[in-house]
């Protein structure tokens, strides 16, 4: 008698995929090694999402420069992976609350899965629940000792009054970095043995963001703040020792002064104003960091060189919206030359606009070497400066990048 035939990897891991669909319980899918015809593309990235129009899964389709999300209800996304995995990709992480699986493709059509146990703490609520579950998840434990040495919550773990939008920013920043650390360092997993990552967070102010750095990463990261104040950097290193956050530490200095050269991995700098902003992304980028996370603000430099189109001469005599359109041509600008310099770039708003009017963020992960300096991705930039007569910039000066072809 034939013993029947065993399923293979593939079918394996679908197996899996779609029991984690059915169960509720996917955190996450990742697909790579693409084998497509689209050269610009790198991966896809699958979350469960909660719609108005009930459970959804999100599809971010990364690109060498740009990603694209499609949201898709369970059984169109599941024959949607069905038609990925062993098609344009060879390679598929499987994160669920309960287990961990990946599974590699050979071009013979071969390959091999692996599952494991997940990792405590690794897991997230799974996608059944979202809907139903009222209770707010913080990053960041509300009754954490440096939240309310630094006077944000009370002893009962409470926002003081006028800092509940501060708890808020502070939740959703780490809730934020969370995500993109994923991304720019993805399976990394915290290791007491493992090498640290090196963060810097620039001009790092009172140090709640920093603190919530040090907080959600643990001993996996070292985490530097760098602050012109001394008082403050006395401040904060005093609550991070009494916090008992060893991994944690301040330093007085200003961004443009950093030193250059050390190892860095990961590049904060929030609300650092005008030009600091470029000097803090300059400093990552030359260190090679993986990841860049600005909070631009009091974009003033190119103000007086921005020549209106004619259609825009007239609206823009209202200093309001000469503004705004600096503050535009600015960050469109940064983004453009992060490309230039080899990082892939997302620009959005990092909370609402009632917490605080400087609400927008520039995260650029590495995802290659750096473009060549007469090739599309600087003519693209060369095009945007001409057309609103930007002859110089402090970040493109910093990259040696010149505005004249």
């Amino acid at each position: 008698m034939t013993a029947p035939a065993q399923p293979s990897p593939r079918d394996r891991f679908l197996a899996l995929v779609r029991a984690a669909f059915d169960g509720g319980t996917l955190v996450k899918l990742t697909l790579g090694k693409h084998r497509g015809a689209d050269a610009t593309l790198q991966n896809v990235h699958i979350r469960p999402v909660a719609l108005q129009a009930g459970a959804h899964f999100a599809f971010v389709w990364r690109h060498a420069t740009r990603d694209i999300t499609k949201n898709h209800p369970p059984a169109v996304a599941i024959a949607e992976i069905e038609r990925l995995i062993g098609g344009d990709f060879s390679d598929a992480h499987l994160f669920t609350t309960t287990q961990r699986a990946q599974l590699e493709l050979r071009p013979d059509g071969g390959g091999r899965i692996r599952v494991l146990a997940a990792v405590a703490g690794a897991g997230a609520p799974p996608a059944g629940a979202v809907a139903h579950d009222r209770t707010k998840r913080h990053f960041i434990p509300a009754t954490a000792p440096w939240l309310r040495a630094l006077g944000v919550t009370n002893e009962r773990g409470l926002p003081r009054e006028g800092m509940a939008d501060k708890f808020r920013q502070i939740q959703k920043f780490a809730e934020l970095l969370t995500h993109l650390m994923e991304e720019a360092f993805p399976g990394a997993r915290p290791s007491a043995s493992g090498p640290q990552l090196q963060i810097a967070d620039m001009g790092s102010g009172k140090g709640y963001l920093t603190f919530a750095l040090a907080q959600i990463l643990g001993d996996r990261a070292h985490v530097r703040g760098i602050e012109a104040r001394a008082e403050l950097v006395e401040v904060c290193n005093r609550v991070a020792r009494e916090s008992g956050l060893t991994h944690l530490a301040f330093a007085a200095g200003r961004i443009e002064s950093a030193p250059a050269g050390a190892a860095l991995d990961v590049l904060i700098a929030l609300h650092a104003c005008d030009t600091a902003t470029d000097d803090a992304l300059a400093h990552g980028v030359a260190a090679g960091a993986p990841l860049l996370v600005v909070a631009p603000c009091c974009q003033k430099e190119l103000r007086a060189q921005l020549t209106a189109p004619p259609v825009l001469a007239e609206p823009l005599r209202h200093g309001i919206f000469q503004e705004r359109h600096a503050e535009f041509a600015t960050d469109a600008l940064r983004a453009l030359l992060l490309e230039w310099a080899g990082y892939r770039t997302k620009v959005f708003e990092f909370i609402s606009t009632e917490h605080t009017a400087k609400n927008l963020m520039i995260a650029a992960i590495k995802v290659r070497e750096r473009a060549a300096p007469d090739g599309e991705l600087a003519a693209r930039a060369r095009e945007f400066a001409a057309f609103y007569g930007i002859r110089t910039q402090a970040l493109a000066r910093a990259l040696g990048f010149s505005f004249s072809a």
